[in-house]
């Protein structure tokens, strides 16, 4: 198959998940496997293909036909350059230009704007992929705040729907999962030679999210913030805090107050302290305060530049204890986006034996990115 086939197959199904169809990686791999078997000359047999993956519920499957001739046949009226001999199917996104880039249908004749995107507007899609890949100190207009917020809100219930599923599939459990099995059958001769089964999905684990709030940090505190708000919703029992010279509880804040009053709060916060940033002390007192309720099912996200003030004996055993309490921590770096960093500040240097991950934390994306972390408990 080739480059552009693929990448178009892949856009099909990111159109199909922004819908909240049952699309993930797995089922991505398996339409890419099925689809270079069944071959593309045929829309109809790849329809057919295509659809048991693809759909989890009965108005999805009557929907899938229509949604899939939307996305790849040809303008009506038009041969499609992409079309190959014999009137088989190349899937592109429209019509291709001199240069390679798809053309928008005449208005007179070759379909309508909900032909052309039956998932919404591509231009929009692109920009929030953009959005979602920008640095968060560049981030200047209100309206692009605005956005990157209600990407977060998206994230947020996109992570509910994901966790709060009832089963998951393994190879041993109490129910038969026949889709999964299908796709599984499917590089076999649909032969289901190795059923998929369902267990019971365990707990969702417990977030304990400790923001820096410095002043070193303040282009990034209150995009922390607003994910950590957005974490509180899906992760039941999560706590929350922040830290520059004490360490604040801020859990019902977080729940209460709306994106401009935390704002706000957190301006007045970072500078009514004084002095440096004692991420060793304040991990002390967590330990003393909140110490107990840090158990194995618990992922710790740290958020911070490692600039620490304070005794990096502090820090180093403040973070043992913690780790040692803890199913998982992770420090969430901003500074690991920017070209040529290294963790060479003191604090940083003693917090890496520590850590279970060190990550970057500067774009929605990498943001994004944390979600392996909560599964793998």
């Amino acid at each position: 198959m080739s480059l552009p086939a693929a990448e178009q197959l892949l856009a099909f199904t990111r159109g199909l998940r922004a819908r909240g169809w049952p699309v993930g990686l797995r089922e991505q791999q398996d339409i890419l496997q099925v689809a270079e078997e069944a071959g593309l000359e045929d829309p109809r047999r790849l329809a057919a293909a295509l659809r048991p993956i693809c759909c989890g519920t009965r108005t999805q499957w009557e929907h899938f036909d229509d949604l899939f001739e939307r996305w790849w046949r040809p303008r009506r009226g038009v041969r499609s350059r992409a079309t190959g001999p014999g009137g088989g199917l190349h899937p592109t996104p429209g019509q291709a230009g001199d240069e390679g880039e798809p053309q928008q249908p005449d208005r007179a004749g070759e379909g309508s704007a909900a032909d052309a995107d039956p998932f919404g507007a591509r231009a929009g899609a692109s920009a929030r992929e953009s959005l979602a890949r920008t640095d968060f100190r560049h981030l200047q207009h209100p309206e692009e705040s605005r956005a990157l917020d209600a990407l977060m809100d998206r994230m947020a219930r996109r992570w509910q729907r994901r966790f709060r599923r009832r089963w998951r599939a393994m190879s041993k459990g109490r129910r038969l999962a026949p889709r999964a099995t299908l796709r599984r059958s499917l590089s076999r001769g649909g032969i289901p030679m190795d059923p998929v089964w369902l267990q019971p999905r365990r707990v969702p684990p417990r977030l304990i999210l400790l923001v820096d709030a410095s002043r070193s940090m303040e282009l990034y505190s209150y995009r922390f913030l607003r994910f950590a708000g957005s974490a509180l919703s899906v992760f039941p029992r999560s706590e929350a805090f922040i830290f520059h010279t004490q360490l604040v509880r801020i859990t019902d804040a977080l729940t209460a107050e709306s994106p401009e009053r935390l704002r706000e709060k957190l301006a007045l916060l970072s500078t009514g302290w004084s002095g440096g940033t004692r991420i060793g002390a304040c991990l002390t007192d967590f330990n003393r305060q909140y110490g107990e309720a840090v158990r194995r099912r618990s992922v710790v996200l740290l958020f911070s530049d490692g600039l620490d003030t304070g005794d990096p004996e502090a820090l180093t055993d403040a973070l043992g204890e913690l780790r040692a309490r803890a199913g998982r921590l992770v420090w969430l770096n901003p500074l690991m986006g920017r070209s040529g960093y290294a963790p060479d500040a003191r604090g940083m240097r003693s917090a890496l034996p520590y850590l279970d991950r060190l990550a970057p934390a500067h774009t929605l994306d990498s943001l994004l990115a944390l979600e392996h972390e909560l599964i793998r408990l």
